[in-house]
């Protein structure tokens, strides 16, 4: 549970005791402390935590793994996932109830023009007719006590609702709200539709703690145990506004007809913590960007056999803009690597391909060997008019430029390029 993490990390933990609202103040400390954790003791009455995973460095050590072992970490599990344990009981079955309020939850309205309280760290967890479950985030605009919007775009639980939408069919689904990183990765993968993102963060699991994940059934629906909050809900052929909202970008999105979610039943765990994850922060652009990292790498391999590393940069928000680390083996497979890049994550608008002595995580030795080794009427790759990004406000009907730089020594005159080492 989110306590016995908290305790993890109290060398950085951030402590406010004085009541704070949850209309823009928890915002306001979220900011002021960009990447560390902070425990809001009292939100009208609540515990409140956000920026737990605001670093790749301790999502890492919470793995017991280094921040350049991530990529390969999760690469493994998207690729041999395992089977989840199935128990009798967990702590959030606690605490069952139906009289409850939404609006008196400690869900946060985080921006000024945001169009309601917004739960954005919820995952919801589903069930089709032949017993796949899929995992997935998913934001919600709090319309009243029992009710809120969700936005699904065209992916596997809204394949899931639209089956059943078009039959004039609720949607059973099971929300869940505080849970450990590996649950959170997991739940921010893109996979085959057969492909459990529970599977997933049962592999990283084993692999971090030795254990699978720990699931018990609730109403026909595997909930992980390790969970703070879990509602019962349905999703509703029902469409109505959903927005504003300021995603990843900082920027606002536009309001849209989406989905009407209707919330029954909340259980939790004895005195629990929300997790309020600031939209456009830098824990926003870690459970966003990770699981995006291993995509890029496994296409960059394709066509380049040694890829070092891959890194989302926090400046692009880790959806926008790429680094990648590469062992050239023929000139010309830096540009190969960039158009690679660009396939592997299609909302990617800009990626640098260096050699494997530049420190990827390291901003000033990245734009070192651009100084040092890029030229831009040899080295730069353009692509107009691709499909990008939606969250990208400057594309213009969901097209946009993506351009790359091969910031790659040539390969004939390798040692003029050489830093000078003592």
């Amino acid at each position: 549970m989110l306590e016995g993490i908290l305790k993890l990390f109290e060398d950085e933990l951030v402590v406010v005791k004085e009541p704070v609202s949850k209309e823009l103040e928890i915002t306001r400390y979220l900011l002021k402390y960009r990447d560390r954790p902070v425990l809001f003791e009292d939100v009208e009455g609540w515990r409140v935590v956000g920026n737990l995973w605001s670093t790749r460095e301790r999502i890492a050590r919470y793995l017991g793994i280094k921040k350049e072992e991530m990529l390969h970490f999760m690469a493994d599990a998207m690729e041999n996932p395992s089977p989840c344990r199935t128990v009798e009981r967990a702590p959030f079955m606690e605490n069952s109830t139906t009289d409850f309020s939404l609006r008196e939850l400690p869900v946060p309205k985080y921006y000024p023009r945001d169009g309601g309280q917004y739960f954005t760290s919820a995952m919801v967890i589903a069930r089709d007719e032949r017993g796949f479950v899929n995992v997935s985030f998913h934001r919600m605009m709090v319309r009243d006590d029992k009710t809120a919007a969700i936005r699904l775009v065209p992916r596997h639980l809204y394949s899931m609702w639209k089956d059943r939408a078009d039959h004039g069919e609720e949607l059973d689904v099971r929300i869940v709200v505080g849970n450990p990183v590996h649950l959170l990765l997991a739940g921010a993968t893109s996979t085959a539709y057969d492909i459990s993102e529970l599977e997933i963060a049962s592999r990283m699991s084993e692999k971090a703690f030795g254990k699978p994940v720990d699931v018990v059934n609730v109403g026909g629906i595997p909930v992980p145990v390790e969970t703070e909050f879990v509602f019962e809900a349905k999703i509703t052929p029902e469409l109505v506004d959903e927005g504003p909202f300021v995603d990843i970008t900082g920027t606002y999105d536009d309001v849209r007809k989406q989905p009407l979610v209707v919330f029954e039943r909340m259980y939790h765990v004895d005195e629990p913590i929300f997790h309020a994850l600031l939209s456009g922060g830098y824990e926003h652009y870690m459970l966003m960007g990770l699981p995006k990292e291993p995509q890029i790498y496994a296409s960059v391999k394709r066509v380049v056999p040694k890829v070092h590393g891959v890194r989302l940069t926090e400046g692009g928000a880790m959806w926008f803009h790429a680094v990648v680390s590469i062992t050239k083996q023929h000139d010309g497979d830096g540009k190969n690597a960039i158009l690679a890049a660009f396939t592997g994550h299609p909302s990617l608008k800009h990626v640098v391909v260096v050699d494997e002595d530049i420190n990827i995580y390291d901003d000033r030795e990245v734009e070192w060997a651009i100084a040092t080794r890029f030229q831009p009427d040899k080295d730069l790759v353009v692509v107009s008019n691709a499909r990008g990004s939606t969250l990208d406000p400057s594309a213009e009907d969901g097209l946009t430029a993506k351009w790359g730089i091969d910031a790659t020594k040539p390969l004939k005159r390798k040692e003029e390029f050489e830093r000078a080492k003592v």
